[in-house]
């Protein structure tokens, strides 16, 4: 067999492209044993093979990647190319389009649209094929109506010579439209259009956009020619939807324990459906359980990055009809709890947990005896035993965190098989997560089941890091720099940064295995989950990283970044200075700038006196964790708060970092230098040339580098889930962002408080681009009204600029003025838009709850924030709201989402 390829892609100066598929000649998908291609001219590339004798049953399917000049390999998106060798057909050229990962349409054939919200039902297509054939003609088109079919014409009698009344159909074969023709007739070159035909009216509607096809290639009885002409030339942005974004926990239903639960689901998907939402958002369902106190109510901060979190289990779905009777003396405890304006975590953890093991003695041998609990295990194994043996350990010796326990600490597998086999004297106790894993699968999965047969898609979230005291880091601690923490920069949440406390990933490391972790982890999720957010995306490109020994994330610097080399100081006209630029610069003027009457104190218990007019912290001060660990010994009080933050803001009063392996050679700059008081005290020139350097430090020279490191990633990981991927992109976000989620087809997140552009002060959801996720606002902010009260200057320009009102702001937040912010999104060309239920349940005077400020989420200046914001009606309650819904479904469906 002889295959000719012919691939259309524009190839700038030093890139190359290549073949790989399952035959052995294409090296069997082996990127290293991969054909090259030939360059032909600026829009073709060729290759010719010679295929061995082959089963004929067994398809051939192949791909195409791009090896820029760093060698680094870009593939084309899908891996949907499947030629079936027909009897007697010796040669076959295949003449190919390049799939961009960034076409919009490659959107379409994700998870979210494939299986759910574009799911048609498999139907034989009657539209015939004919058995003698010389060409073939492979298209997709994923946004038809119903009825319609593509369509095909062009010059030749075979493609009905443009006649409209005739044109030739295509039929449905997975993903593409197909169509086999005898061409042994025409003329060549041959011109065609792919079109659109109605066929439940019998008429042709339009042609695709665009200037016609050609074929060049003559036919022939001894060849067959396979056109895969990507997609057909449509308007590829009238798709629209919208959706609401509400944590698990924050559901309230009548029969609930205090908290929501997978189970509550359901009745969200409900009322979605009743109001013409078409997407559920969740944050992270992980299980979180360190300490079993309210610090655990941070979904970030996962204990597993596969378990599921004990405390969304439904205890009454879990018992059934057999073993209902022991939960009747827990009746009063749920209404107790389930009355509670907020979530009451450690109440409900303690009760769920203690019932689970009462139900777990009642009912594990039958379920481990089943089938279904056998499939899950063996489906799970690679990470629910080890999940098993870390909780195991973690109840054992009252912590988390492996580094303390008294055995084990180093994870052994051998050790851990043994503890988890049915045999151990422990196994009883490890095989209560098998138990509650199972029926937190069963109760998720089965919500999922049915949000999909509503029509509904669930969309997932993908933490950026791990708890330090987590399996994760236990098993495989070397796929993290336990050393570091992750965070981010300053801005408008909090001034000093913020430190996450995670352990930041290697990357390099984890790359040696081709991401396993990470593709394990989608896959995971894609059990449950149609789409998902990749929380800071940021972090693949570059991660806020903080030394261990510092408390706030103003001491961090981006990791992996491109330093300052010392002479570049001497090059710049600046003396470099060490002590000056990256020891603390303390002088009395600082002292009694944040200190006032206490600056004596400080100077005598925290400071001794230096070589440079100033003073140096004592050694056992000289770090923030130091200082915190010495207030936390004292009696918490007011006073000693602020002396705390003050010794911070000193050891923080640096321009420079120190790069801690280039041995006193290469700097980084602090963020926000310019605030320092250290700053302000150097001479204006300095000022001046430290401050272009900064700017080159942070805002160019790194855009390349952060570039490159992104696409190390971003391909192979995307590659590894169907799911619709959106990603978080705010804070401080480098240039090369935007270009590489656009080009990997990633949806990037709007907000209209939060533009992109800092010569803006708010954005306009008329400007976002198609492939994106628009929001007022995310469980990170205040909602619309609590807005609306933070800042009576910004509320006055957004009502007169954006919202064209003139005159004074109302103080308050009224219905009509949160409904034509919403509205203002509906409206919007993103593919996405996305609302906080408070945000839509504030359009409605009667519905909203009364203060504003107990409708936010989180609040990401305080890292010891407590997550506990409930719904304050119950779901079932807001399904009955019929004239709320029905206006709110009029809103959405007038919008065409």
């Amino acid at each position: 067999m002889r295959l000719q390829f012919y691939l259309r892609f524009h190839t700038e100066f030093g890139q190359s492209l290549w073949i790989t598929g399952n035959a052995e000649e294409l090296g069997n998908n082996d990127p290293g044993k991969a054909v090259p291609m030939e360059y032909l001219n600026e829009d073709i590339w060729e290759c010719s093979l010679e295929l061995k004798k082959r089963d004929r049953e067994s398809p051939f399917c192949y791909r195409y990647f791009l090896k820029n000049k760093d060698a680094e390999l870009l593939y084309e998106w899908g891996n949907d190319r499947l030629i079936e060798f027909e009897k007697n057909t010796n040669e076959i050229h295949l003449v190919d389009t390049w799939n961009n990962a960034g076409e919009y349409e490659n959107v379409f054939y994700s998870d979210a649209f494939k299986n759910v919200l574009l799911k048609t039902k498999s139907r034989d297509d009657k539209t015939k094929q004919n058995k003698k054939h010389t060409h073939v003609f492979k298209v997709k088109a994923p946004l038809l109506r119903k009825g319609e079919q593509i369509c095909l014409l062009g010059t030749g009698k075979s493609l009905k010579e443009w006649n409209e009344d005739k044109p030739v159909l295509l039929s449905k074969d997975g993903d593409w439209w197909v169509k086999k023709l005898d061409l042994s007739d025409s003329d060549f070159p041959v011109a065609y259009k792919y079109g659109v035909y109605d066929g439940r009216e019998k008429k042709f509607i339009r042609y695709e956009e665009g200037n016609n096809r050609l074929i060049y290639s003559n036919a022939s009885k001894k060849k067959i020619t396979i056109l895969h002409d990507g997609f057909i030339h449509l308007p590829n942005n009238t798709w629209k939807g919208a959706g609401v974004a509400i944590p698990v926990f924050s559901l309230r239903s009548k029969e609930g324990f205090g908290v929501g639960e997978f189970t509550d689901i359901k009745l969200l998907v409900d009322w979605a459906k009743a109001t013409g939402l078409k997407l559920i958002q969740l944050l992270p369902v992980n299980d979180t359980s360190s300490t079993y106190s309210w610090t655990d109510s941070y979904p970030y901060s996962a204990i597993s990055a596969f378990a599921l979190h004990p405390i969304y289990i439904n205890l009454w779905q879990l018992a059934g009809n057999e073993f209902a009777d022991q939960l009747d003396s827990l009746k009063e405890k749920q209404r107790e709890l389930n009355e509670k304006t907020v979530v009451d975590y450690e109440e409900v953890i303690k009760f769920k947990i203690s019932v689970l093991k009462e139900l777990y003695e009642a009912m594990h041998q039958e379920c481990f005896a089943s089938d279904d609990y056998k499939h899950f295990f063996r489906k799970n194994k690679h990470w629910l035993e080890s999940f098993a043996a870390f909780s195991f350990f973690r109840d054992k010796y009252g912590s988390s965190n492996f580094e303390e326990w008294k055995s084990n600490n180093t994870y052994n597998k051998d050790e851990i098989d043994q503890l988890v086999s049915p045999g151990s004297q422990d196994f009883k106790e490890a095989g209560f997560y098998f138990f509650t894993q199972f029926h937190l699968h069963l109760q998720l999965k089965e919500a999922v089941d049915y949000a999909h047969k509503k029509g509904i898609v669930l969309k997932g979230d993908i933490p950026i890091g791990i708890s330090r005291s987590s399996c994760d880091a236990w098993v495989a601690p070397e796929l993290y720099n336990m050393c570091w923490q992750a965070g981010a920069p300053p801005d408008d949440f909090t001034a000093v940064g913020q430190n996450w406390g995670f352990p930041t990933y290697n990357w390099k490391k984890m790359q040696e295995d081709g991401f396993s972790w990470w593709k394990q982890r989608f896959g995971q999720l894609s059990n449950y989950f149609d789409a998902f957010r990749i929380d800071h995306i940021l972090g693949f490109f570059r991660i806020w990283s903080i030394p261990a020994n510092a408390v706030q994330g103003i001491m961090g610097r981006f990791v992996p970044c491109l330093p300052v080399h010392i002479n570049e100081f001497g090059e710049n006209a600046i003396w470099f200075d060490y002590q000056r630029y990256c020891r603390p610069f303390i002088n009395d003027d600082v002292l009694a700038e944040i200190f006032a009457e206490r600056a004596e104190e400080v100077k005598e218990h925290f400071l001794v006196p230096n070589d440079f007019d100033g003073y140096d912290l004592k050694l056992k001060y000289e770090t923030q964790r130091l200082v915190e660990t010495h207030f936390d010994a004292l009696e918490p009080d007011e006073e000693n708060e602020k002396l705390k933050l003050g010794l911070y803001d000193l050891i923080s009063n640096v321009i420079l970092f120190d790069d801690e392996e280039s041995q006193g050679e290469k700097f980084h700059f602090r963020i926000s230098m310019e605030k320092t008081s250290s700053f302000r005290f150097l001479e204006p020139h300095v000022k001046e040339k430290l401050k272009e350097l900064y700017i080159n430090y942070f805002y160019r020279r790194q855009d390349e580098f952060w570039y490159k490191e992104a696409m190390h990633k971003l391909p192979q990981l995307k590659a590894a889930t169907n799911m619709l991927v959106c990603g978080e992109d705010l804070g401080m976000v480098p240039h090369c962002v935007p270009d590489v989620m656009q080009q990997l087809g990633i949806l990037s997140l709007e907000i209209q408080r939060m533009p992109k552009d800092p010569k803006k002060e708010f954005f306009h959801p008329n400007d976002a681009p198609y492939m994106s996720v628009i929001t007022p606002s995310t469980h990170d902010m205040s909602t619309i009204r609590g807005w609306w009260e933070e800042s009576r200057e910004r509320t006055q320009h957004f009502y007169n600029g954006v919202m064209g009102q003139w005159g004074e702001a109302p103080l308050y937040c009224e219905a009509w003025i949160n409904r034509a912010i919403v509205l203002q999104h509906l409206y919007s060309p993103a593919m996405w838009g996305i609302f906080q239920l408070q945000d839509i349940m504030g359009m409605s005077e009667t519905l909203r709850r009364e203060k504003p400020n107990e409708e936010r989420i989180n609040n990401p200046a305080f890292d010891k924030h407590y997550w506990q914001y409930r719904m304050h009606i119950n779901l079932e309650d807001l399904i009955k709201q019929k004239e709320f819904n029905e206006e709110l479904k009029g809103y959405v469906v007038h919008s065409g989402r």
